[in-house]
């Protein structure tokens, strides 16, 4: 990774905290966060660009500045909600890499759905219900999050199209709740219900895999 680059480490773990040392080390500009003000305290006396706040948080994440940063190191794997929250807004502020740092397959599957464009973890767990596919059409992908409940991504149906996620009512008809907007390569989790649907949007939701039968 070139010096000349910006970097922002969020989560001041073990792994956060040494991959931000080594890279101040190396002359690089960094910006480590955490939310606990005892580990940004004791961060502080090794890292000179030290904050405490919510990277979960959009508001937050524009007074960091984060938009301009080249490169965002999130090692909240510990915390799979926080890491997707902050993936996301990461690259909706338009952060060009997202490195994600994750516990298990599992989570490196989640995190690369929603946008991290590299996804590392050190060792893998076993007995973790590992990402899978289904062959179905109009599921892009599945991800088992547990026994009972899926995230899955679907293309918009024909029927769907030009109509708006309110008038829908997906969650009353099938029980599943969207989480998010897929055009392209950009995944917006700030959904609009009044936005009308179209083929070049994918959907993705979370639901009971019970359910899941109802959308075949």
């Amino acid at each position: 990774m070139s010096i000349k680059q910006t970097y922002a480490v969020f989560g001041l773990g073990r792994y956060g905290i040494a991959v931000a040392k080594e890279l101040v080390e190396n002359g690089a500009e960094v910006l480590a966060v955490d939310m606990d003000e005892d580990i940004v305290n004791d961060a502080s006396l090794v890292l000179p660009y030290c904050k405490k706040a919510d990277v979960t948080d959009a508001e937050v994440i524009k007074q960091l500045g984060i938009r301009n940063m080249d490169v965002v190191i999130i090692a909240l794997a510990s915390n799979l909600e926080a890491s997707v929250m902050a993936t996301v807004l990461c690259k909706e502020a338009g952060v060009k890499t997202v490195i994600a740092k994750c516990a298990n397959e599992m989570n490196q599957k989640v995190l690369s759905k929603v946008g991290a464009d590299k996804v590392v973890f050190p060792e893998s767990e076993s007995g973790i219900r590992l990402a899978k596919n289904l062959v179905s059409a109009g599921f892009v992908d599945v991800i088992e999050l547990s026994k009972d409940v899926s995230m899955i991504e679907l293309d918009v149906r024909e029927e769907w199209e030009g109509k708006s996620l309110l008038e829908l009512d997906l969650r009353k008809k099938y029980g599943i709740n969207v989480m998010a907007i897929r055009i392209g390569d950009e995944v917006s989790i700030d959904i609009d219900p009044n936005q009308k649907l179209d083929k070049e949007m994918n959907l993705i939701i979370v639901a009971d895999t019970n359910k899941i039968k109802k959308l075949k």
